[in-house]
């Protein structure tokens, strides 16, 4: 039996540097899978004050502009820029260079994945993926990285409708929760939020005035009401802006990589994770459908209360097309074993690149809104569906 302990998620906002350039990535596989759903796309951004640099191998007829996708997934951010860009000798405004620098997918990728004469579609590279659900929360994830992701996604609401205008983009959550001893969660312990702002010292007469009214302003506005929402009891012990101010912020900060919030995007370090990033890559990469597929089983094992915790590890081998091998973890809560819940999955869904993407209908541009604020435990999404209960019941004989 294991004793309570405390165990602690993560969260950023969208305009957290690194969620910048994964919003860009996607944005401009977004653009290109509007054109043309059968293009290869693997689009990395970095973005620092005064450039963004898009690069990657891409192959696609569609015909892109890539300096008007990145100014308007900064635009949709809360950025201009002139927020970001470096002061231009010759103007009054602030100079801000994007740089593209894209080759084609590689040749001798593109005969392991394309579909041609006899061969079906194999996988894009190598790797594992997981796949996570639990009985914590009704979204059936874990609740540390729910409830970091919905504060980090009210303090961007609260400064989108200007409740909180003072607020600016780049921000972060963390919220810790205390387990019993069976691994229920019982109580919040400490919630953590750092929120970049506008510079207000001409409203207050110090800095400890200032950084007192934001954090009663983030208690009120966006703390207690994500906390109140899932019912779930909490300590008051928060920390807002921990360095007392946060003015300079986003990509003037810090330099921003895509597929740099891995740990974010999923199941924020409660579940495994094979290494392999989502944003800027087109489904026929296994990093991301086969990690949306396994979140899928996942997700339908606990919905059918086969388990209370479900772990899925799919891997692959660079162009075939069955995966090299599966496996299940329910912790010791599932219904049946992991044997049988192995082999039902293995009849049950269907784990080649080409079904995942068929089946999950992931050749479609729905990528932007995803890539911030977490890949799962969202509506609206073919991976978090429950519609495979009835047929996982039909078919494991418990």
């Amino acid at each position: 039996m294991k004793n309570k302990h405390i165990f602690t998620s993560e969260s950023v906002t969208e305009g957290h540097p690194d969620k910048v350039c994964d919003q860009i990535s996607d944005s401009i596989l977004d653009a290109i899978l509007f054109q043309d759903s059968e293009a290869r796309v693997a689009c990395e951004t970095m973005i620092t004050q005064g450039q963004a640099i898009i690069s990657g191998e891409i192959t696609t007829t569609a015909d892109i502009e890539y300096e008007s996708i990145v100014l308007k997934a900064l635009h949709n951010i809360g950025y201009t820029k002139d927020d970001l860009g470096v002061p231009d000798t010759l103007s009054k405004h602030k100079h801000f260079e994007i740089k593209p620098n894209i080759v084609s997918q590689s040749k001798h990728i593109a005969q392991g994945v394309n579909i041609f004469d006899n061969h079906e579609q194999g996988a894009g590279d190598q790797g594992l993926m997981f796949g996570f659900a639990c009985d914590e929360t009704p979204e059936l994830m874990p609740i540390p990285i729910q409830l970091a992701q919905k504060l980090a996604r009210k303090l961007a609401a609260t400064r989108k409708n200007n409740k909180l205008d003072w607020l600016k983009p780049d921000g972060k959550s963390q919220v810790s929760v205390e387990y019993d001893e069976n691994g229920n969660p019982i109580r919040v312990k400490n919630v953590v939020i750092a929120t970049q702002h506008k510079d207000m010292l001409n409203n207050f007469s110090s800095e400890k005035e200032e950084h007192s009214f934001i954090t009663d302003n983030i208690i009120k506005h966006v703390i207690e009401p994500v906390m109140n929402e899932y019912g779930i009891e909490y300590d008051k012990n928060f920390i807002v802006n921990g360095t007392g101010r946060f003015v300079v912020g986003g990509p003037l900060a810090d330099t921003g990589l895509t597929g740099r919030k891995i740990i974010v995007d999923t199941y924020g370090g409660y579940a495994r994770h094979g290494g392999g990033a989502f944003s800027g890559k087109d489904p026929s990469k296994v990093d991301r459908s086969a990690a949306y597929m396994a979140r899928y089983i996942a997700k339908n094992i606990v919905a059918s209360k086969l388990a209370k915790r479900c772990e899925v590890q799919l891997a692959y081998s660079i162009g075939v097309a069955n995966p090299i091998s599966v496996y299940v973890d329910t912790f010791g809560t599932g219904k049946a074993n992991d044997y049988q819940l192995n082999e039902t999955i293995k009849k049950v869904f269907p784990l080649k690149p080409n079904e995942i993407i068929s089946h999950l209908d992931l050749k479609r541009p729905i990528y932007t809104l995803l890539s911030a604020y977490g890949h799962f435990g969202r509506t609206g999404y073919s991976w978090e569906k429950i519609d495979m209960v009835e047929k996982l019941l039909s078919t494991i004989k418990l």
